[in-house]
């Protein structure tokens, strides 16, 4: 053995004699070769992922859309009541300010709508798009409705419109490797906000 690989192995011989006293966590459960990435952990989306709140069935009684007018409007995100439909933060957003346009009657499909329901829904988008635009001047929107679980609708049964605000970069890797969506909002504000600038 050299002398300078004499000098590490009694250096490390002194670490271990250091790490006697430390409190080390145990490596069970952490992964067991380092692979280069940071982790990003996002514990709340497990509620999205496992279902909680959506509703069990396609009754009326199961559905979030119908029971959030009953609550304030921080309480349940409401941004703004019409007399047919009203909008209503996303609870798992893609973007902040991501809304959802709801007629209060609980119908599943965009050809159920009453002729009233379907020209104050195009209003809410209208004026929804104009609201987060001048709250925080996305470059563009995604607009649409998911018809059906096979279509990606995660509440089937009550018809809801997004508006989605996006910005140049939005889509960076978080969420096309990690599934994961990092918000630099809390609901509370953004509510808050919106609801200001739908009302002036």
């Amino acid at each position: 053995m050299t002398e300078g690989a004499d000098a590490e192995a009694g250096a490390a011989w002194d670490l271990r004699d250091d790490l006697d006293e430390v409190d080390v966590e145990a490596a069970t459960g952490f992964p067991g070769e380092p692979d280069g990435f940071q982790r990003l952990w996002t514990p709340h989306r497990m509620v999205y992922i496992g279902g909680q709140d959506k509703p069990k069935d396609s009754g009326i009684a199961e559905c979030p859309f119908c029971d959030s007018p009953s609550k304030s409007d921080a309480e349940g995100l409401i941004v703004a009541r019409g007399e047919e439909v009203y909008a209503v933060l996303n609870l798992y957003p893609y973007n902040p300010g991501h809304l959802l346009i709801c007629p209060y009657r609980h119908v599943a499909d965009y050809t159920d709508l009453t002729e009233t329901e379907t020209t104050e829904l195009a209003r809410f988008t209208q004026k929804a798009m104009r609201v987060i635009r001048a709250v925080s001047s996305p470059h563009g929107f995604n607009l649409g409705m998911n018809q059906g679980g096979v279509a990606g609708a995660g509440i089937a049964a009550h018809l809801h419109q997004h508006v989605v605000p996006r910005w140049g970069g939005d889509a960076n890797f978080l969420p096309i490797v990690a599934q994961t969506k990092a918000l630099p909002q809390v609901h509370a504000d953004v509510q808050a906000a919106l609801s200001k600038e739908w009302n002036r």
